[in-house]
């Protein structure tokens, strides 16, 4: 398995919060070391599970006190990231190690949702304290096709580092290969409801995270699945804004779906079905919208 290794290409330029990520990715090469270890796992992994705790939130500290030293307008909403992480995913995870006593399995599992998190997180919105890349609060809601284009590409941009160019305004659910396939609903304020619908072939979601860690490390299945979950938070995350909802969504492995699921939401009509295509995989963009009964 290959190492999860930071690549200073990806530095923010700011050396308290640079030298934290590549400590971060090393503690995670160590997990990923000790994943080897059969008979040792449980006691080693929990060793290292409690550093990596206890340094992700001084890494988490130290991020916030810079964000308010340079009067960062999007503080407020980093910092609820910061917090959801730490009060809520990390808890549900060290809980889930618990409970499957540090199996192979829940270790692979943790991992992979670390290096998804970890992934997004540094690529997007840690990017974007810098202004490496733009979090735009507010996207135009608009029907126009053009619109959403920009909106996928901007998005492609911020979390793959590759441009989106949409091939298909009428896309008919043909396979487009091996993916990964998630859906979420979005309650808007007039009462109506809002489903998107993603597609992101294999290779897409893997380069996301493959960029720190290399493709190899995440041919486990475990892994690859939680990666791709975290992926998908940071595409709804985009999407959210493109209909001008700009709060923080929970994602979890029951909204992620099969290729024989998606096909079967995919028949249940979408209005907007689009293609793009980037230089490394196809991403798919599906929306429907109605009116809320009660």
């Amino acid at each position: 398995m290959e190492k999860a290794v930071w690549d200073d290409q990806y530095n923010l330029g700011v050396e308290v919060i640079d030298k934290a990520h590549a400590n971060l990715f090393r503690i995670v090469a160590k997990l990923m070391d000790l994943m080897e270890d059969k008979e040792n796992i449980q006691g080693a992994c929990k060793e290292g599970l409690k550093y990596l705790e206890n340094y992700t939130m001084k890494h988490f500290f130290e991020e916030e006190a810079y964000m308010r030293s340079i009067r960062y307008k999007e503080y407020a909403r980093h910092k609820k990231i910061h917090d959801t992480f730490r009060n809520e995913t990390l808890k549900a995870l060290k809980w889930y190690l618990e409970k499957e006593r540090y199996s192979p399995g829940s270790v692979q599992r943790f991992v992979g949702t670390l290096l998804g998190w970890l992934t997004g997180h540094i690529m997007a919105e840690d990017q974007a304290i810098v202004g490496k890349v733009t979090i735009k609060r507010v996207y135009d809601r608009s029907k126009e096709i053009a619109i959403v284009a920009r909106a996928v590409d901007h998005a492609m941009q911020d979390i793959f580092r590759l441009n989106a160019e949409l091939v298909d305004e009428n896309y008919n659910g043909r396979n487009v290969g091996k993916g990964f396939y998630c859906r979420l609903d979005y309650n808007m304020e007039d009462g109506s409801r809002i489903r998107l619908l993603l597609g992101v072939e294999e290779q897409l979601v893997l380069k996301g995270v493959g960029m720190f860690l290399g493709l190899a490390a995440l041919k486990k299945e475990r892994m690859a699945d939680q990666a791709a979950l975290q992926i998908f938070k940071q595409l709804f995350s985009h999407m959210g804004r493109l209909f001008r909802v700009d709060v923080p969504h929970e994602l979890y492995r029951e909204d992620m779906l099969t290729q024989e699921q998606f096909r079967e939401e995919f028949m249940t009509r979408y209005p907007c079905n689009l293609l793009f295509r980037t230089r490394v995989g196809h991403f798919i963009f599906c929306f429907r919208k109605w009116k809320a009964k009660g």
